[in-house]
């Protein structure tokens, strides 16, 4: 082990894990996870039983059933985006119609894109068009090879207005295979049903195609092609396997159905060069000395509680060993150096613990104060000139405010840690903890800074501040406002708008309406926080040619 990684002393002895708060820690997130996974189950069903068994009348494999079968035996596959358009669309979209995420197949990581046909016959909403979108920038980022199971009616067509026209839109994703393909990145599609309209590009600009016995592929079906020819086609003579395959010379491979083609393609998989050598040091892997069970319960529950950060780090990193850097400045954020099955990693932290230095005011954990601030930035661009990938964990309230944090700059300092964030080459993974609030979220790799992939645990909360200080806030605006106009102020009915304000802040806090929205990427079990960062970590390092790293404008 490197000298320089000191391990970390847990705290947590068994009178700590017996005791009342992290038992109630604990049961709270397994609570939460028991909730999540009730939901998971039932968007695994897709469109449900009915649609499941019309797929199987027509002989074909469910989405879900096709990537089992193509990823490697006895390996993970990580969904993302499970949770997509949950509460939208009356429901009628689970996981926004596809099925995403990074699977190994023939020994190398894939991303995975598939077509759910039993949610409106693979039909994109908009939720859809975004979540391959996202799941395609991952690839581009990472340059990870990607396999597309196409089985799509297209466009939703009552909701086009939403689907078609913006750069976030359906057409987007056909811009995102040509500049994969620029970039290198392999891309394998199978057409294993309808694959119709706009939504045709899609396999043919990818490197190589599969068809199966029974699919279409045509820029307009057969009620489309007679009102525009005035004859009735069927599927087959338009756009069937059998044309494509012997006339149009459009697909590659026709097999006969969803076993044979997912053979195929494992073994086309299996053709490709493995990844080049990683451009990030990685050495021989070791397993945390700490248990990683705890990590259901040291996040507490109440988010005015403490815990020490350095606990879930400590759960996280190769023997639990890892090297602080700056340790006694800056310390309501934690900047270390560690290992992550194997890789070298920099990790930017909250800490949640309140702190005093002799002389000095106390600061609150989780808040980020200007020396904190400017220790980050500087631990970010350190990491940028290592190439060391940087992991960010969440729990933050924003940066501090008042008169006395104005005068020691914390508008400067925060800028140059937004700057350093914003203009990073080396790849970021950032985990939301606890809460991610305000400007805080943004400093710390939020969604809008590119990071590689961002994942919350169950408990985590996400908004622009806490639903108790918008609803106050909103409240008090509110209350002026009427004062300031001479109108008679009602304190039961101000009550009542501010709990109306509190619950629907407490409503888009949690993890589940940001990933509806795909803010995050998954909702990860606290306990398998190191397996995903291990896979993202493989997978970012797929991409060699890093930009040099440069700086514009940067406060001093």
């Amino acid at each position: 082990m490197d000298v320089s990684h000191e391990r970390f002393l847990s705290r947590l002895d068994d009178e700590k894990r017996t005791s009342p708060a992290y038992k109630t820690n604990r049961e709270f997130v397994l609570a939460k996870l028991v909730e999540l996974g009730k939901k998971e189950k039932e968007t695994q069903l897709g469109g449900g039983p009915r649609r499941i068994d019309a797929q199987h009348k027509k002989g074909r494999l469910t989405a879900r059933e096709r990537i089992e079968q193509l990823i490697d035996p006895d390996t993970m596959f990580w969904e993302l985006g499970i949770h997509a358009a949950a509460g939208m669309y009356d429901g009628k979209a689970p996981a926004a119609g596809c099925v995403c995420g990074i699977g190994r197949v023939a020994g190398r990581l894939f991303m995975i894109i598939a077509n759910d046909a039993t949610v409106a016959s693979g039909a994109f909403f908009p939720m859809t068009a975004k979540k391959v979108i996202r799941n395609q920038s991952i690839a581009l980022q990472s340059r990870l090879p990607t396999i597309y199971l196409v089985d799509s009616a297209g466009v939703n067509l009552p909701m086009q207005d939403e689907v078609f026209p913006d750069q976030d839109d359906f057409g987007r994703v056909f811009r995102n295979n040509a500049v994969m393909s620029a970039h290198g990145v392999p891309q394998i599609a199978a057409i294993m049903g309808m694959c119709v309209a706009g939504g045709a590009y899609l396999p043919v600009m990818c490197d190589t195609v599969l068809m199966t016995e029974g699919s279409g592929l045509f820029l307009a079906g057969p009620d489309l092609v007679a009102k525009a020819v005035g004859k009735k086609f069927d599927a087959e003579e338009i756009g069937g396997a059998a044309l494509h395959a012997a006339i149009s010379g459009t697909v590659d491979f026709r097999e006969e159905d969803d076993p044979a083609c997912l053979k195929r393609l494992r073994a086309i998989a299996g053709t490709i060069a493995p990844p080049p050598p990683a451009p990030y040091r990685r050495d021989a892997p070791h397993e945390p000395n700490e248990s990683a069970e705890d990590l259901a319960a040291i996040v507490p529950s109440d988010p005015l509680q403490e815990y020490d950060v350095r606990e879930v780090i400590a759960r996280v990193v190769d023997e639990s060993a890892f090297s602080e850097y700056r340790a006694e400045y800056g310390k309501t954020i934690v900047c270390a150096s560690a290992k992550i099955d194997g890789w070298n990693v920099g990790i930017v932290a909250n800490q949640k613990q309140h702190v005093r230095d002799p002389g000095k005011p106390w600061e609150m954990g989780g808040v980020i104060y200007s020396s904190s601030a400017e220790k980050a930035a500087r631990f970010i661009l350190d990491c940028n000139q290592k190439r060391m990938p940087l992991i960010f964990l969440h729990d933050v309230n924003g940066f501090m405010v008042g008169p006395a944090s104005e005068r020691e700059g914390i508008i400067r300092a925060g800028a140059k840690m937004v700057s350093a964030v914003s203009n990073c080459v080396v790849p970021k993974i950032t985990v939301i903890l606890g809460g991610s609030f305000g400007a805080g979220h943004y400093a710390m790799c939020g969604k809008a800074y590119d990071p590689n992939f961002i994942v919350a645990w169950p408990q985590s909360r996400y908004c622009v501040m806490g639903a108790e200080q918008a609803a106050g806030t909103i409240r008090d605006v509110r209350a002026g406002s009427m004062k300031r106009k001479g109108i008679e102020i009602d304190q039961e009915e101000l009550e009542a708008f501010y709990r109306e304000v509190r619950d629907k802040y407490a409503l888009e806090t949690d993890p589940v309406y940001g990933a509806a929205r795909l803010w995050v990427d998954a909702i990860i079990d606290p306990r398998k926080t190191r397996g995903f960062l291990a896979t993202a970590l493989e997978a970012v390092a797929h991409k060699t040619d890093l930009e040099p790293f440069r700086l514009g404008v940067f406060q001093t």
